[in-house]
């Protein structure tokens, strides 16, 4: 939006220009690897640094050029989160990082997932909503497949024949289905792109508690844009710099 000509009764955008989905569909991969590490940093970085997500991750809502850019559209569906709701976040991810599953069930309970004391152990919540985060417990390279996000989405939707126990304590308050929305839209998003990344080391540089360097070129891009908004003079100095 251009807010100097907008007013409550007249909305001014810019016209964004780019390839639609099913073009990068047929982009060789390290370009659709780099879209997909653009979407995921973005979803991610928003929910942890903005508390905010777009709620609506469907393919139409991107426009794609070359070397990872990629054009966000329709924010008509944005889900904002409270601190508290950030801090039981973060326990989760904390308890996937550290692949500790007796942590992970305490975070699921205080997020409101299952009930303190449900009659299903540790390892079967686990296993019932690893789909979201397996990509996140190994130092290596994860490559998404449409077989893999149909699996996930069977699994969720679908788990009572093979999780019937776990689905019966389940839970899933208000303000955590717009979430589960995001979850399921990326996996299917990357998932139609086969994209490969070591999204572990991606995650280290997002999660609020490591915080590690840039681990890839778009991270290093990332970084530099991050900075230059906070520090703009700093950075507009060493621009000028022989």
């Amino acid at each position: 939006m251009v807010d100097r000509l907008s007013s409550r009764r007249v909305l001014t955008t810019e016209l964004a220009a780019g390839a639609r989905f099913s073009e990068l569909e047929t982009w060789d991969q390290d370009e659709r690897n780099l879209a997909a590490e653009t979407i995921f940093r973005f979803v991610f970085r928003s929910l942890y640094r903005l508390r905010a997500f777009n709620g609506d991750p469907h393919p139409g809502n991107y426009l794609f050029r070359p070397g990872g850019r990629v054009t966000f559209l329709d924010f008509g569906l944005v889900k904002r989160y409270t601190e508290e709701d950030l801090t039981q976040l973060l326990g989760l991810a904390r308890a996937v990082a550290a692949d500790d599953r007796a942590a992970h069930r305490v975070a699921c309970e205080a997020a409101g997932y299952y009930p303190v004391g449900a009659p299903v152990s540790d390892d079967e919540i686990w296993d019932y909503s690893s789909g979201f985060w397996e990509m996140l417990l190994i130092d290596d390279t994860f490559r998404f497949t449409p077989e893999y996000a149909s699996d996930v989405v069977r699994r969720f939707f679908l788990g009572r024949a093979t999780h019937g126990d776990v689905v019966k304590w389940a839970n899933m308050p208000a303000r955590w289905v717009v979430l589960q929305r995001i979850n399921v839209g990326l996996i299917a998003i990357l998932g139609r792109l086969r994209a490969e990344a070591n999204w572990r080391r991606i995650a280290e540089e997002i999660w609020p508690f490591t915080e590690r360097p840039p681990s890839s070129a778009l991270g290093r891009q990332e970084a530099d844009w991050w900075n230059a908004r906070r520090h703009p003079t700093a950075f507009a100095r060493s621009e000028r710099r022989p």
